[in-house]
């Protein structure tokens, strides 16, 4: 029996979360489990999960110490058939350690349910301090944050540059005001599945409205192999300027990236 249809949306969602957030075993004689803890906040999504498997599974509570709480009560979901573990393997969810080996189906699949999944798991929306909007997910996949970036790009035209942090090698992937608007509200359209207090965050993040008294930063334009023929062979910066439309400034920084650093040193004769 074949049970994820992924371009259900509640199926894409389901299989994005336990991708980041689940974790498969396997052990001798066909044994093995899928589980997913969660904090007991959130054990309303596992509920739903247990509701969607057609295979049987348990969610039971525990509470222990944690280096953050003296007494945390988290939720565990645990599948044990074998079927239901064989159809998440060939579908995309490894076995073990999988943070940096995870990536989007091969298979048709329902994209912004799934985003929201991933989102759900591994990532964070609402807003700031300063009452600002963002939309953002931390992964180590390659796959996982290339279809991110490209998914929000095709969405609102928000460009990232897809980098790891130096302090754990992961790509903070992050979208703020309108871009954070557009994201939210497509990811989390009414009656979607989602976690509850993920749902109540991208309620907040579609309200916003930039204030009156807050400027905007027009998009940065990249600088093509073209323009950059134009900053290197105009007669001055004025004209590159003139010719390109960008200001005079951005024109010389550019100027500078391309020759500055390849110029030679040269040091006074002795």
């Amino acid at each position: 029996m074949t049970f994820f249809d992924l371009e259900r949306p509640e199926h894409a969602y389901m299989f994005a979360f336990l991708q980041a957030d689940g974790h498969l075993t396997e052990q001798s004689r066909n044994r093995g489990r899928l589980s997913v803890e969660l904090s007991a906040r959130d054990a309303p999504i596992l509920e739903e999960f247990q509701r969607l498997c057609p295979y049987n599974s348990n969610i039971r509570y525990r509470t222990r110490s944690t280096n953050f709480k003296a007494e945390h009560t988290s939720a565990m979901w645990t599948v044990c058939a074998r079927e239901f573990r064989e159809e998440l393997r060939d579908l995309g969810l490894p076995v073990g350690r999988k943070s940096e080996l995870i990536a989007p189906p091969t298979v048709p699949f329902s994209e912004r349910d799934y985003l929201r999944g991933l989102i759900d798991a591994d990532g964070s929306v609402g807003l700031t301090s300063k009452e600002l909007p963002f939309v953002g997910l931390a992964t180590k996949s390659d796959a996982t944050a290339a279809f991110t970036a490209l998914y929000a790009e095709r969405l609102c035209g928000a460009r990232r540059k897809l980098n790891r942090n130096k302090r754990d090698n992961i790509y903070n992937i992050l979208f703020l005001n309108e871009a954070a608007v557009a994201l939210a509200t497509d990811l989390y359209y009414p009656g979607c599945l989602a976690l509850l207090r993920k749902q109540a965050g991208a309620d907040r993040v579609s309200g916003w409205v930039r204030p009156s008294t807050m400027g905007f930063a027009p998009p940065r334009r990249s600088w093509t192999p073209e323009e950059d023929e134009v900053i290197l062979t105009a007669p001055s910066m004025e004209t590159a300027s003139a010719h390109l439309g960008r200001t005079l400034k951005s024109c010389k920084v550019r100027h500078w990236r391309l020759v500055g650093p390849k110029r030679p040193r040269v040091f006074p004769q002795r």
